[in-house]
C-alpha cells in the first residue's frame, strides 16, 4: 500500500502543477475508519502557511446532498411529501411558464422531487444572495422552459428553495438543522454549515485568477478570491478532509444511522440520466449525488465549486473505499479522487498500478489546422489590410500545435473539439475556435475576430439585424459567480462569451430578448435595455442586472 500512496502523492503534485493549484488535501477511507490523509501545498500563499490535515475548505455543491439527506429524514418522519408542489410549503414561490407552456410548466407543477433532481425546468441561478430567500423569490423574473420532470438542467436556486423549505417546516435556521441532523451524528465537529467571518479565520485562503475576464491558464497569476458570507442550502458548507471522510463513510454504509434503505436508494439512486456535458458517460443523478459504474463497481460522487475553492468526493460502494479531495484554487479534485479509488482498488486486487491518465489531450489531426489565417478585413481590403503582424500561422509538430502571431510563439492547448487556448497576449480574452466546412478547417474565431485561410471560403451568412450591434460589448455586475461576460457578433449570430471560455449562441425570442443556447429547453434569458448612443447600457441575465463596462 505504501507504494500506492507514493504514486498517489506524485499524481496529486502533478495535477497541482498542471492546474496551478495552491493547496490540496486528499483523504482515503473505508466504511470503518480513516485510512490516509495527504496535505499538499499552501493554505495561505502570502503567509507561507501550509495545508494541514485539519485545514478547513469550502465544499460547494457537495452541500446539496446534505440538504437532500435532511429532506429525506423529514419524509421518513412524515413531515414532507417530496412529490407535493413547492407552493404547498412556500406559497409565495412563483415561476411563470415560458410562452406556449401555460398549464405544462411553472410554479404549480414543480415539486420537491423536481428540485432535488434538477428537473424543474428553471434557471441555474438568478441574482446571487447570501441568504436564499431573495434568490428564490427572484425566480418570478425568470421562466420555466420545460414541463417538470422532462429535462435535466443543473439548478442551484432549486436547492436554495429546498433549504428554505427545511427552515419553514422545522422553524429553525438551515445551519442548525444540518449540524443537528448530520454533523453531530457523524462526528463532523470541525464543519460549518454557513460561511461567516468567524469561519474565515479557520479557512484556507481561496484563490482565483487575477484576471477574471478571460480563460484561466496556469501561467496566469492568482489572487485571493473575494470573500463571501453565505448560508444557502446549495453550497454553504465548509469542512475538513477528516470530516468529509466521515461523510463518505456514511455513503459507504448506505446511509445507515441517518437514513432508511429506501431513503438511501433515493439519495444515491439512478433517478435521472445525466447529459454528457454534466458528468461522466452513463452517469445518473439521484438526490444531490451522481452515480455511475467503473470496473463493475458503483461509484457515488459529486463535485463542488465556490469562489476560490473546488472539492470532490467519490465512494466505491462495492469496493468499500472512498476519497475526498479539497483545494483552494484552480484544480481538478475529482480527477484526483477518482484516481485515488483506482490506485487502491487495483492494489487490493494485485493488479499493480492502473495506466496513467492521458496528459494534455492529443490533437489527432494536428495537420488539419496547420496553415496561415489572415484577418477577414484583410481578405476584403478593409481597415488595416496591410498589417502583416495580425496574421496567424499555425504549425503542427508531433501531436501538438504551435501558433505564431506578431513575432511571438505559443503552444496551443486543446480545450474541446476544434477549440484551443492560446497563451498569447493578443488572444487572451477568448478561446481560439476553428471552424470547418465539409470537414476542412477553413477559418478561426477569437471572440468577434475572424481569421480565414487564403483560398478557403467559410459559410456564407446574411447580415445580422442592425439593432444587434448595439448589444455587443463587455458587461459586469456584482455577482461573484458570473461577474462579467461579453457579447460578440459572429456573422449573423450573437454569441454570449463567458469568462472561462464557454460560448453560447443567443437565439432571438423578441425585440432585445434572447434565449441562451440553441436548445429550446434551456430556461436562461438575456434581455438588453437602455440603449444610449447606439449601445445597450444594461443587460439582464436570468434575473441579474449587468452593466456595460468601458473595457473591451
Amino acid at each position: 500500500m505504501q507504494k500506492t500512496l507514493e504514486h498517489l502523492d506524485l499524481f496529486i503534485e502533478e495535477q497541482m502543477a498542471a492546474a496551478g493549484t495552491p493547496g490540496m488535501v486528499v483523504a482515503l477511507t473505508d466504511g470503518r475508519s480513516l485510512l490516509h490523509v495527504a496535505p499538499h501545498g499552501l493554505a495561505d500563499v502570502a503567509a507561507g502557511r501550509p495545508v494541514e490535515p485539519g485545514t478547513l475548505f469550502e465544499i460547494g455543491s457537495i452541500s446539496k446532498s446534505f440538504t437532500a439527506i435532511a429532506l429525506l429524514q423529514l419524509r421518513e418522519a412524515g413531515l414532507v411529501d417530496l412529490h407535493s408542489p413547492v407552493r404547498r410549503y412556500l406559497p409565495w414561490f412563483h415561476v411563470p411558464p415560458a410562452p406556449g407552456l401555460e398549464g405544462q410548466a411553472g410554479m404549480d407543477l414543480i415539486t420537491l422531487h423536481h428540485l432535488l433532481t434538477h428537473t424543474a425546468g428553471i434557471v441555474r441561478g438568478t441574482d446571487f444572495s447570501t441568504e436564499g430567500r431573495y434568490e428564490v423569490w427572484s425566480l418570478r423574473d425568470t421562466v420555466a422552459a420545460t414541463p417538470p420532470g422532462t429535462f435535466f438542467h443543473y439548478c442551484n436556486v432549486g436547492y436554495k428553495a429546498l433549504g428554505v423549505i427545511l427552515e419553514e417546516v422545522l422553524g429553525r435556521p438551515y445551519d442548525e438543522i444540518i449540524a443537528e441532523r448530520i454533523f453531530r451524528p457523524l462526528g463532523m465537529d470541525a464543519s460549518e454549515a454557513v460561511i461567516t467571518h468567524d469561519t474565515r479565520r479557520r479557512l484556507a485562503v481561496g484563490y482565483e485568477s487575477l484576471y477574471d475576464d478571460r480563460p484561466f491558464h496556469r501561467s496566469l497569476p492568482l489572487a485571493p478570491a473575494p470573500w463571501l458570507e453565505t448560508g444557502t442550502a446549495d453550497g454553504s458548507i465548509a469542512s475538513t478532509a477528516a470530516d468529509m471522510a466521515a461523510y463518505v463513510r456514511l455513503l459507504l454504509n448506505r446511509g445507515r444511522g441517518l437514513l432508511s434503505e429506501e431513503g438511501f436508494g433515493l439519495l444515491a439512486g439512478r433517478l435521472v440520466p445525466l447529459p454528457e456535458d454534466e458528468g461522466e458517460r452513463g452517469e445518473f443523478y439521484g438526490y444531490g449525488l451522481q452515480v455511475g459504474d467503473e470496473d463493475g463497481h458503483t461509484i457515488v460522487s459529486h463535485s463542488g465549486g465556490m469562489v476560490g475553492y473546488y472539492a470532490a468526493i467519490a465512494a466505491d460502494l462495492e469496493g468499500d473505499l472512498g476519497a475526498v479531495a479539497l483545494c483552494n484554487g484552480p484544480g481538478e479534485p475529482m480527477a484526483v479522487a477518482r484516481r485515488a479509488l483506482r490506485l487502491v482498488r487495483w492494489a487490493r486486487e494485485g493488479r499493480g498500478l492502473p495506466p496513467a491518465p492521458a496528459g494534455p489531450e492529443r490533437v489527432e489531426d494536428a495537420g488539419a489546422y496547420a496553415g496561415v489565417y489572415r484577418p477577414a478585413r484583410r481578405e476584403t481590403g478593409g481597415e488595416n489590410s496591410n498589417e502583416d503582424e495580425t496574421e496567424i500561422a499555425v504549425s503542427a509538430g508531433g501531436a501538438g500545435l504551435e501558433l505564431r502571431l506578431a513575432g511571438q510563439r505559443a503552444a496551443l492547448e486543446r480545450r474541446g473539439a476544434d477549440c484551443f487556448y492560446a497563451p498569447h497576449p493578443a488572444l487572451s480574452r477568448y478561446l481560439l475556435r476553428f471552424a470547418r466546412l465539409e470537414g476542412q478547417v477553413v477559418e478561426a474565431w477569437c471572440g468577434p475576430e475572424l481569421f480565414v485561410r487564403p483560398g478557403c471560403a467559410g459559410e456564407a451568412a446574411p447580415e445580422p439585424p442592425a439593432a444587434w450591434r448595439a448589444y455587443t460589448g463587455h458587461y459586469r455586475c456584482h455577482n461573484p459567480w458570473l461577474g462579467n461576460f461579453r457579447v460578440v457578433l459572429r456573422r449573423d449570430r450573437l454569441i454570449l462569451a463567458l469568462p472561462w471560455g464557454e460560448e453560447q449562441p443567443l437565439v432571438p425570442l423578441a425585440e432585445a430578448l434572447f434565449r441562451v443556447g440553441d436548445d429550446e429547453r434551456l430556461p436562461e434569458r438575456l434581455c438588453f435595455d437602455t440603449v444610449l448612443g447606439g449601445r445597450a447600457r444594461r443587460a439582464n441575465l436570468a434575473g441579474c442586472d449587468y452593466y456595460r463596462t468601458f473595457t473591451p
